[in-house]
């Protein structure tokens, strides 16, 4: 009787909170409906190909191969130009026969599909030409035939194709990048963030449990002091964090950088501080740790999905816009063009500024919070 006793008393407690009961049966319907959504809008992913100075039959060729879109550039400085601002993802151009292709390389997929598109339009231009030098000399034997009969004629083709060679360079990588290269930029961030974020929120959680915040409150000092307090001690931590978590993939995992490691860094800095921001935020709405843990999918989860992992380009306009309110929107974009694209810092300041904006609101959103929780 005592086990049916307590397996009560613990069902009724589980029958009243009902955040408990929404993580465990709606939270996951909605985790596994967006990962229905987001991967199944990517399986048509497009290569977009800048062609300078190719032949007619090989441009439209390209043009007919599914997932290729085609732009013709007058010269290889605005087609770099074009591949440099992630417009395009390959060059192909064209000089005295031979090919000259210029991957991006920041994603290996597309990388693979402008490849195989390039080699499946050289095949069959190669089999059009036979089929073209084919049936002219069936029209010069035909006509020599009736000129003279039962003339044997010893024909060749006036021209013979001759197969064109490709040199083939990539910005970022070389051939045998994965594309785990294309989201370990992002990864970086998202670990910065998700670990910052868990830490300040039980942190502040278990400062609100004890007491201690409610005795802190009770004092003179001023509810910005606490939330800025917190954010020091706690950001020096994120900090180091973030240098431990960078070094590490640079140094030991070998990631390729190309732009500034002290970008990497300041990007990942500012990301931790607005991940910090956030957990204590979000700290104010639980009452234990388990409730802390319950907002993992509903606010880490979604940054994933959302951070450029997989493009966002190819998903719904409602998508893109829910991606903007998310900061691992702005720091994977960053990031990414950092280390695949070697922008600088004038290029990344539009979603540092985003980061930034993000710090400021949060931080002013947990100084008012905090009033439900003075007493005097």
């Amino acid at each position: 009787m005592r086990i049916f006793a307590i397996a009560r008393r613990v069902t009724l407690e589980l029958v009243r909170d009902k955040r408990t009961l929404a993580l465990m049966f709606i939270a996951p319907l909605l985790v596994l409906t967006l990962m229905n959504y987001v991967f199944s809008v990517n399986d048509s992913t497009t290569a977009r190909v800048a062609t300078v100075n190719v032949s007619q039959p090989l441009k439209k060729s390209l043009q007919t191969t599914k997932h290729i879109d085609v732009e013709k550039f007058a010269s290889t400085k605005a087609a770099d130009k074009a591949l440099h601002d992630d417009k395009v993802d390959t060059i192909i151009h064209e000089k005295n026969g031979d090919l000259y292709v210029t991957n991006a390389n920041v994603d290996a997929g597309k990388t693979n599909l402008a490849k195989a598109a390039l080699q499946g339009a050289i095949s069959k231009n190669g089999v059009d030409t036979l089929k073209e030098h084919i049936t002219d000399l069936s029209a010069k034997l035909a006509t020599l035939t009736a000129q003279m009969p039962g003339a044997k004629a010893n024909l060749a083709p006036a021209t013979q194709a001759q197969a064109s060679k490709i040199y083939t360079k990539y910005v970022y990588g070389d051939a045998n990048t994965t594309f785990f290269a294309k989201i370990i930029p992002i990864l970086m961030g998202f670990f910065v963030f998700f670990f910052v974020f868990l830490i300040s929120g039980m942190a502040l959680l278990r400062e609100r449990t004890s007491g201690t915040l409610d005795r802190l409150l009770a004092t003179p000092v001023r509810r910005a002091d606490i939330v800025l307090g917190y954010m020091i001690a706690y950001g020096i931590l994120a900090i180091l964090q973030t240098l431990l978590i960078v070094i590490y993939t640079v140094w030991i995992l070998k990631v390729e950088v190309l732009g500034s490691l002290g970008l990497v860094l300041l990007v990942n800095i500012v990301l931790a501080l607005v991940a910090l921001a956030f957990g204590i935020l979000m700290s104010t709405f639980a009452r234990s740790e388990f409730q802390m843990m319950q907002f993992i999918p509903l606010i880490i989860v979604p940054q994933v999905f959302f951070s450029g992992m997989i493009p966002l380009d190819t998903m719904a306009s409602w998508v893109q816009w829910v991606a903007a309110i998310l900061p691992m929107k702005y720091a994977g974009d960053a990031l990414t063009n950092i280390v695949m694209r070697g922008v600088n810092f004038g290029q990344i300041l539009p979603d540092l500024l985003v980061l930034i904006l993000f710090l400021i609101i949060l931080t002013l959103i947990n100084i008012v919070g905090l009033r439900r929780y003075r007493k005097v």
